[in-house]
């Protein structure tokens, strides 16, 4: 099915404003649905002949639904869209007429008109028209709560009318939870309270307050319960300001161990300003998961800086015990594991800056880059270079992936431009080595290509070979489930393809 969007643009002349003031009342609508018992439909005209077409619709959560099926891209016309028809030309909202039948279900009609947020001094443009459809088939005497509901519910549909709802959005909210069945209050205009949810009662008793909400002034009783004053003064003033006209956004009050969010909207049908609807709910246990959570990532986090703290240790020891050892094989050994170490503290920095176990490798590849140009035992210069871009990897592949381009890198740059005394003929004047990346179809492909000699004639891949090529094979094929090959290439130089799978492991 098309989206509100699409099918706004394809059937009307409505602009951008209009369909961004369309779908926020999308958005929004949820609240007007579970407050009225019934479903809203959204109502755009599309024809001269007065034919009306359905581009979005919510079904209560506090009651039947009216509809079995979708409505959305339904078009109607005749006799069907009088009531429509009304409170688009008029500007007001419908609610005449006997009850109607949708197969075996009785349903109430009404429509109300949806009117830009009008200037100073104006009345504002209709631009559509909210059909409110009630199923009727378990209509009964309405009770205290119902009641409440209802009228609130008739406030924001005269808001609606009035293009006064729904309120701008802030930035970063991108949901309106509380919802309805959580907790409702509603306030008169002196900020007191009129009516109190069950759910809302219950919201209160767990932040210590026990007695009843009706008859308190909630402002100066969420600003008494705050642990926290100045939490508590912000927490006041938003409802202060949705007394005034204001739609402030959502706050969460924290008091004897546990949170509740508030989100506070003004009620103020005809721009009269008659009070306001505070909308609460509990969310102790969730603000508890996410401190654990936090406190986890913590915890994570600087397990990974000890870690890397350690290997830095044991690169340090190791770089010492170099200086010491006499022999030159030896001494070049351990100068590889001082590299291989570092290399994967590399990692492991980054991880413990990091809020997840996933990190941004193009960074990593460019130190290490940057390191085997400079340790390298060659008399080359040795320019290194990245084309495309690794992302955001795990920290299972990055830590194996990192070692095995430093391998790579380093046989690069050692063995593809060696010193000259070893009779390696002439090397090309701008000596190189590019490491090309990019993803495709779930996989990494990475390539290493220098411009040196090549490989030897008697080069065997398989073959037990350096202890680098040990490690690059036994991680390519191990560790990350991969292919690795190296080969000479056309133009001159060796190339080395590694294919690495990203799917979940």
């Amino acid at each position: 099915m098309s989206t509100l969007r699409d099918l706004v643009e394809e059937h009307t002349s409505l602009g951008p404003v209009d369909i961004d003031h369309l779908h926020r009342l999308a958005g929004e609508w949820q609240l007007l649905s579970d407050l009225s018992f019934a479903d809203l439909l959204l109502w755009v005209p599309v024809d001269a002949d007065g034919s009306f077409l359905c581009v979005a619709q919510v079904r209560p959560t506090t009651a039947p639904t009216a509809y079995q099926d979708d409505q959305v891209g339904r078009t109607v016309d005749g006799p069907e869209v009088a009531h429509l028809t009304i409170a688009y030309d008029q500007g007001r909202i419908w609610r005449e007429g006997d009850p109607v039948w949708y197969g075996n279900t009785p349903a109430r009609h009404e429509a109300m008109p949806v009117r830009m947020r009008p200037a100073a001094g104006e009345t504002g443009r209709v631009i559509a028209v909210v059909g409110r459809d009630t199923n009727l088939s378990t209509a009964r005497t309405p009770s205290q709560l119902e009641l409440n509901y209802l009228t609130t519910a008739d406030d924001l549909a005269q808001m609606v009318a009035d293009g006064t709802f729904p309120p701008a959005r802030h930035p970063g909210e991108t949901t309106s939870a509380p919802r309805v069945g959580d907790g409702l209050i509603r306030l008169d205009a002196s900020g007191k309270t009129t009516y109190a949810s069950p759910n809302a009662q219950s919201a209160f008793r767990r932040l210590g307050f026990s007695a009843h909400l009706v008859g308190e002034d909630l402002a100066a009783l969420c600003h008494r319960l705050a642990d926290d004053p100045l939490e508590g003064t912000d927490a006041a003033n938003r409802m202060l300001a949705a007394l005034r006209g204001e739609a402030p956004a959502r706050k969460e009050i924290e008091a004897r161990g546990a949170t509740m969010l508030t989100r506070a909207l003004p009620l103020m049908p005809a721009g009269v300003p008659i009070g306001a609807l505070v909308l609460v709910r509990d969310i102790t246990e969730v603000r508890r998961r996410d401190r654990a959570l936090i406190t986890k990532d913590a915890t994570i986090r600087e397990i990974h800086h000890r870690v890397k703290n350690n290997l830095q240790t044991v690169a340090a020891l190791l770089r010492l015990q170099a200086r010491r050892v006499e022999q030159p094989a030896a001494r070049a050994a351990l100068e590889e594991s001082v590299r291989r170490v570092a290399s994967i503290a590399l990692v492991h920095e980054t991880l413990a800056m990091s809020s997840d176990e996933a990190v941004e490798f193009d960074g990593i590849l460019d130190r290490v880059a940057s390191a085997a140009t400079e340790v390298a035992a060659t008399e080359v210069e040795v320019v290194m270079r990245r084309e495309g871009t690794f992302g955001v990897l795990p920290a299972e592949i990055a830590t194996s992936l990192v070692m095995v381009l430093n391998e790579l890198l380093l046989n690069a740059v050692e063995h593809g431009f060696p010193p000259a005394d070893e009779g390696a003929g002439a090397l090309p004047p701008a000596a190189e080595v590019v490491v090309t990346v990019h993803r495709f179809r779930k996989q990494l492909h990475v390539t290493v290509v220098d411009n040196g000699r090549g490989l030897p004639a008697d080069f065997d891949a398989t073959a037990g070979g350096r202890l680098g090529l040990q490690i690059v094979r036994a991680l390519a094929t191990g560790e990350l489930r991969g292919t690795i090959e190296l080969r000479n290439r056309a133009g001159g130089g060796t190339e080395a393809v590694l294919v690495v799978p990203l799917a979940r492991r």
